[in-house]
């Protein structure tokens, strides 16, 4: 199975002159924890999480009206549509993340969440293992996003 067929495609993102309200905003009205940064050709440079405004603003005392850039994670791990779920997967727990931006031609056209692996019963080992590959503790000094 191949991403394309277990992604979401209408995707909601962020510019990096957005402002950090609009971020949260945007999690809050989808019920979701990342909003991806795109430029304006929508080529993703990062991605601004539910966690980044909490420890990167709330207690940087930044102010909610800045730029997502200037809080954003940049080291952006993202997949094509035509990589395989497994794949997907390994990345996943590899990376301790979540959540993959998908991105065809340099544009931004899905998500991929540990949750849309987890409801394709094929998947659901790959998913429990991902899930407690990313939920190990992160060595000291390592950035988890």
């Amino acid at each position: 199975m191949k991403v394309r067929d277990i992604m979401t495609k209408d995707v909601s993102y962020v510019d990096v002159n957005s402002n950090i309200a609009k971020a949260a905003d945007i999690m809050r009205t989808l019920d979701v924890g990342i909003v991806p940064v795109c430029d304006e050709n929508k080529t993703p440079v990062g991605v601004i999480t539910d966690r980044d405004i909490v420890l990167r603003s709330i207690t940087d005392t930044v102010n909610a009206n800045q730029n997502v850039e200037s809080i954003m994670s940049r080291n952006v791990v993202s997949v094509t549509p035509d990589t395989d779920a497994h794949e997907a997967a390994e990345l996943m727990a590899r990376n301790q993340i979540r959540r993959l931006p998908v991105v065809e031609n340099n544009k931004l056209v899905g998500m991929l969440s540990l949750g849309d692996l987890a409801v394709v019963n094929i998947h659901v080992n790959e998913a429990g293992e991902a899930l407690s590959h990313i939920s190990e503790p992160s060595k000291p000094g390592n950035k988890m996003y």
